[in-house]
C-alpha cells in the first residue's frame, strides 16, 4: 500500500511536469518558413545589404532548352559583369534561377516560387511567348516587374503594366528575312510555309511571315502545320515539294525546326530557306549539321554592332564560349542590365534599404519604363506599355563548315 502510494505520487508529479513543459513550449513563439506573398507585412522588409535578388525563369529542360541555354548564359555573364563593377551602388545582385520546363504549368510554378519563396525584386523571362501568356499574369497580379528577353509574340506587353520586354516584336524583325531572301534570289515566286501550331510564338510569327510574303507579291502555295515535339516531317515536306516552291519559310523551335530543314534537304529541296526567331541559335547546328548551310534568319542583335557595352559583352562571351554571342544571350544580358541600371537610378533617388519589397517592386517598374539604356542591342527605351523601342536590326545567313560540325552566322550587309 505504501509502495503504491509512492508510485502514484511519483507518476502524478511526472505527468504534471510534462504538462507544464508542453504548455510552456506551446506558448513560445515559433519560427516557420512559408511562401508568404511578398506584398504582405510578413515579407515587407527584406535585408538588401547582402544582395538584391533578381529572378531568372527559363526552360532549362524540355524542347525549349536549346534556346534557353543561351539565355541562361547571357544572364550569368551579366551577373558577373555588373557585380565586378559594383553591382547596384555597392550592393551585388543575385540571379535566382527557376526552371520553367516546357509548358505553361512549369512557368507558373517558377514565377510563383520566385515571387513568394525567393522574394525577388523582378523577373527576367520566361523562355517562350507561350509561357509568358500564362505566367506573366501571375507577376502582374503580384505587382512584380517582368522583362521578357525572348518573348516576341504580339500582345506580350499588353498583359499588364508590370510586363515589359527587350526582345523586339516579331512584326518588326521577321519581314526583313523575306526581303533578304528576295535580294539574294529575285526569281522567287512560290513560297511554302511551315509552322508549329502548338506554340503561341510560332503561330504569331507565321502570321507576320505570311503577311510579309504577300506584301512582296509572292504566292503562298501551301501552309504546312506540325508540332514542336515532332521529329518526322516527311508528309508535310512531300506535300510542299509537289508544288515546287522557290522559298520555304519555317516558324518552329531549334529541335523541330532543325529537323525539318535537315529532312527538306535530304528529300531534295535545293531552294532558299528562311528560318524564324526560334531557329536563331547555334544549337540547331548539331541538328541539321551541314544541311543548315544557307539558312536566312533576321536578327535583333549583331556582335559587330558598335558600342562599349557590346564590346565588353562580346569579349566576355567569346572568352567563355570560344564563339560569337547569339541574340538570345545578348537579350538576356540586356534584360539584367536594365534591372541593374534602373535599380541604381532608383537608389540614387530613394535608398532601397528604406523601401519595403512591395514598394521597391512598384518603384522599380516605374523606373524601368522611364529609363534609356545603352545596351548590346544598341540604345533602347520602352513605351508606357512596356514595348521595347529599338531601331537597329540585322540579317544573318548560316555558314557551316564542310564537315558540318561547326558553323556561324554571317551578317549580310
Amino acid at each position: 500500500m505504501f509502495k503504491k502510494s509512492i508510485f502514484t505520487h511519483i507518476l502524478t508529479s511526472f505527468i504534471t511536469f510534462v504538462l507544464v513543459v508542453a504548455c510552456s513550449q506551446t506558448n513560445q513563439p515559433t519560427t516557420t518558413t512559408t511562401n508568404t506573398p511578398s506584398n504582405t507585412p510578413a515579407a515587407a522588409t527584406p535585408n538588401w545589404a547582402t544582395a538584391l535578388p533578381i529572378g531568372a525563369a527559363f526552360s532549362q529542360t524540355s524542347n525549349y532548352a536549346l534556346l534557353a541555354q543561351e539565355s541562361v548564359g547571357g544572364v550569368k555573364i551579366a551577373e558577373k559583369y555588373f557585380n565586378d563593377r559594383g553591382g547596384v551602388n555597392g550592393t551585388p545582385i543575385k540571379m535566382v534561377f527557376q526552371d520553367t520546363g516546357g509548358d505553361e504549368a512549369g512557368a507558373i510554378n517558377a514565377f510563383q516560387a520566385l515571387i513568394n519563396q525567393d522574394r525577388v525584386v523582378g523577373i527576367v523571362g520566361p523562355s517562350s511567348s507561350q509561357q509568358a501568356f500564362s505566367a506573366n499574369p501571375i507577376a502582374e497580379r503580384a505587382k512584380v516587374p517582368v522583362i521578357g528577353a525572348s518573348n516576341t509574340a504580339k500582345g506580350i506587353p499588353e498583359i499588364g503594366e508590370y510586363i515589359a520586354r527587350v526582345s523586339a516584336p516579331i512584326s518588326l524583325v521577321a519581314p526583313n528575312a523575306v526581303k533578304a531572301a528576295l535580294k539574294l534570289n529575285p526569281k522567287i515566286k512560290k513560297v511554302a510555309v511551315f509552322y508549329a501550331q502548338n506554340d503561341a510564338f510560332t503561330t504569331s510569327e507565321t502570321e507576320i511571315f505570311q503577311q510579309a510574303i504577300k506584301s512582296q507579291g509572292l504566292d503562298i502555295v501551301t501552309v504546312q502545320k506540325f508540332q514542336t515535339t515532332d521529329t518526322d516531317f516527311q508528309a508535310q515536306i512531300g506535300n510542299a515539294l509537289a508544288l515546287q516552291p522557290d522559298l520555304v519559310v519555317i516558324s518552329g523551335l531549334a529541335a523541330d525546326g532543325g529537323n525539318s530543314i535537315r529532312q527538306l534537304r535530304e528529300l531534295g529541296y535545293k531552294g532558299t530557306i528562311v528560318g524564324g526567331n526560334g531557329l536563331n541559335t547555334s544549337n540547331i547546328f548539331s541538328v541539321c549539321q551541314a544541311l543548315c548551310d544557307g539558312i536566312i534568319i533576321a536578327q535583333a542583335y549583331s556582335p559587330e554592332a558598335p558600342g562599349e557595352i557590346n564590346a565588353a559583352f562580346r569579349d566576355a562571351y567569346v572568352k567563355q564560349n570560344k564563339k560569337e554571342p547569339p541574340q538570345f544571350s545578348a537579350q538576356a544580358f540586356t534584360a539584367v542590365q536594365v534591372f541593374v541600371e534602373a535599380l541604381k537610378a532608383l537608389d540614387s533617388k530613394t535608398k532601397l534599404s528604406a523601401l519595403s519589397l512591395a514598394e521597391l517592386r512598384t518603384k522599380l517598374n516605374q523606373q524601368i519604363l522611364a529609363g534609356k539604356y545603352n545596351t548590346p542591342l544598341g540604345q533602347i527605351a520602352f513605351t508606357p506599355e512596356g514595348e521595347v523601342l529599338q531601331s537597329q536590326f540585322y540579317i544573318a545567313q548560316i555558314k557551316m563548315d564542310v564537315d558540318g560540325n561547326n558553323g556561324k552566322f554571317i551578317f549580310l550587309k
